[in-house]
């Protein structure tokens, strides 16, 4: 059934003697019992008839030079598109001209797949020219009509295909994929802002991994560092995958439904992908790979960079990358847990939140590789729940929460940087439990120090 809100839309169209149908993806959603946000509206009004229409409600003609008004209606935006048919698409985005026409089915011919080549008008009864319900059943992704050319189109719908793969967990049909996979380069052509968008999206999906793994052309045209992780082997006991397929996997370690969920499958792409740049093979056969943490957040900040990221995510995803390594060695026979003062100083040095998200990075880590390293795992949990006593107990973590201040160093006569060197050596030394975090022991120490 139409939703409430959508038939004040159509009502009025069809009461001034037009056609008029929600459309595409809402329909789509409807169909699978999905929630559903945003509702396109399509009609055989023209741009002016609908603006006169509407007249009554607020008015933002954006798109009215593609046939697109935009209806704002008891706080609800409504974007109404006039039939319309395509013309040539130079630009492998956007078409150079649309025409408008009177028949549906003409304007659904121009959609990307067959799932979104659906329409609904307000009695409920659905419009279907493609086959996208027996396609929307049987969980599949197909182009309305010649893939070439709906990819020659629009290259984003490239992307477009292998997100909806993921978020949908449908399959994507063998003469569409094959297209897709064909024609990836000219997604060199869209713009870093678009790319990141649905590459996030697909990131986040429930089939993430699955994804990531069958259309791995198509993700390393977008990441190109990504590809010198294809069939990489790690040569480690603690490895059963290549670098790529870890990655991948590693992603899915992290639920689609979990509150951190885009930041955490963001970093856990890019985590490793600094290993086959620093791969060394020792005597025995054995797989290493130092200082991959820091190298990978290199790569991992410029790929972000060039995919428009904003700087916030950029900088955290890079932070706990290149932490992703310390002190966790916990299948080392010389390292059975991680020390008290560590927890602390690492807390200091990234952040509480910050901790907290490495520490889940680096559980999905260890979920994609042999069984017997699912150990470290509970490690991780009591030094998560370590950390978050000493959180709830107000414990000396930061400079800000030591008893003295620079105001009280100056009085000592510290001067310039010396108070800030001074006030991190006495939170080291509380960290570390040399001194207790009072006035008294730490204007003691400052002044020997001193």
């Amino acid at each position: 059934m139409i939703p409430e809100k959508c038939i004040y839309i159509l009502s009025a169209l069809e009461k001034s003697g037009f056609q008029a149908y929600i459309v595409g993806g809402c329909v789509r959603d409807m169909i699978m019992g999905r929630s559903v946000h945003d509702f396109d509206i399509t009609t055989d009004a023209l741009p002016n008839q609908i603006i006169e229409i509407f007249s009554e409600d607020k008015i933002i003609p954006t798109g009215v030079k593609h046939g697109t008004v935009t209806v704002l209606h008891k706080g609800e935006a409504f974007e109404i598109t006039t039939f319309r048919v395509d013309g040539s698409y130079t630009d492998l985005r956007r078409p150079d001209t649309v025409s408008f026409t009177s028949s549906l089915k003409e304007d659904l011919a121009r959609r990307d797949f067959t799932m979104n080549a659906v329409a609904m008008n307000l009695s409920g009864k659905i419009f279907d020219f493609f086959g996208g319900i027996s396609d929307i059943e049987n969980k599949l992704i197909r182009c309305v009509g010649k893939p070439e050319q709906r990819f020659s189109e629009d290259a984003l719908r490239i992307l477009r295909a292998i997100r909806f793969a993921s978020i949908l967990n449908f399959e994507i049909e063998s003469e569409t994929a094959e297209s897709a996979i064909k024609l990836k380069d000219r997604l060199d052509f869209i713009s870093a802002e678009r790319i990141k968008s649905e590459f996030v999206k697909l990131l986040c999906g429930e089939n993430a991994v699955d994804t990531l793994l069958k259309y791995r052309e198509i993700i390393g045209q977008i990441v190109p560092e990504i590809k010198d992780c294809f069939n990489f082997s790690q040569h480690s006991k603690y490895h059963k995958y290549d670098v790529y397929e870890h990655i991948a996997r590693a992603v899915g370690m992290i639920p689609a439904d979990s509150e951190n969920v885009e930041i955490l499958r963001i970093a856990l792409f890019f985590h490793d992908i600094g290993k086959p740049s620093t791969f060394s093979l020792d005597e025995n056969g054995r797989g290493h790979f130092k200082g991959h943490a820091g190298k990978s957040a290199e790569i991992a900040e410029k790929v972000m960079h060039r995919l428009k990221f904003d700087n916030r995510t950029v900088d955290i995803v890079c932070m706990i990358i290149s932490h992703h390594s310390d002190n966790f060695d916990f299948g080392d026979e010389d390292r059975k847990s991680m020390p008290l003062s560590e927890i602390k100083r690492m807390i200091s040095k990234i952040g509480a939140d910050r901790f907290f998200l490495l520490l889940e990075l680096k559980k999905a880590d260890n979920s994609a590789k042999h069984d017997f390293v699912l150990h470290e795992n509970n490690e991780i949990e009591n030094i998560s729940k370590t950390a978050q006593r000493l959180i709830n107990e107000n414990c000396c973590i930061k400079i800000s929460q030591l008893e003295i201040n620079g105001n009280n160093l100056i009085q000592l006569g510290f001067r310039g940087r010396e108070i800030g060197r001074c006030l991190e050596t006495l939170l080291e030394n509380v960290i570390d439990g040399n001194i207790e975090n009072n006035y008294s022991e730490l204007m003691k120490f400052a002044k020997e120090m001193l």
